[in-house]
C-alpha cells in the first residue's frame, strides 16, 4: 500500500519563489510538478563554468522538491535540460546519466539563449508520477 501524497504546493524557501508567485514543485494528484531548478543555493551560484556539477545541484534541488511530496527519483517520468552551451551537452547528460540511468524518464534537451544570471550553464524541470496502488502491477 503507497503513502498518499500531500495535494499543494512546496516550496524550497528559495527568494524567487515569494517575489515571482511561484512554488517549488505543485503536487496534483499522483502528479508532481517541479518548476525549474539551476544551481543557486543560498542566493549564490554553485560551481560556476562546471556544467556537470551545476546539473547535479540543481537535479539535488528539483528530487529534494520530489521527496517532500512522498515519493522517489524512481517515479520520475519526464526530465527537460535547458543548456546554454552545445558544448555542455555531453557534461550535462552525463550527470543526467548518472542520477536517471536506471529509471529512464522521458527526456528533452535544448539549448537556450542564456539563463537569468549569466553563470548558470543548465536548468533542469522534473515531473514525477505515482500511482495510487504500486503493489498491484500498474505503475
Amino acid at each position: 500500500m503507497s503513502t498518499p501524497m500531500p495535494e499543494g504546493r512546496i516550496s524550497s524557501g528559495g527568494p524567487w519563489e515569494d517575489r515571482y508567485g511561484y512554488a517549488r514543485a505543485v503536487v496534483a494528484g499522483p502528479h508532481v510538478l517541479v518548476s525549474g531548478c539551476t544551481a543557486t543555493v543560498g542566493g549564490e551560484v554553485q560551481h560556476v563554468g562546471d556544467a556537470y556539477r551545476q546539473t547535479l545541484t540543481a537535479f539535488s534541488i528539483a528530487l529534494d522538491a520530489v521527496e517532500k511530496a512522498g515519493i522517489t527519483r524512481a517515479d520520475v517520468v519526464r526530465t527537460r535540460l535547458y543548456v546554454v552551451n552545445a558544448a555542455d551537452f555531453d557534461a550535462v547528460g552525463k550527470a543526467h546519466g548518472e542520477l536517471f540511468g536506471d529509471v529512464r524518464p522521458a527526456c528533452t534537451s535544448v539549448q537556450i539563449a542564456g539563463l537569468v544570471d549569466e553563470r548558470m550553464l543548465v536548468e533542469v524541470e522534473v515531473e514525477a508520477y505515482r500511482a495510487a496502488d504500486r503493489g498491484n502491477g500498474e505503475g
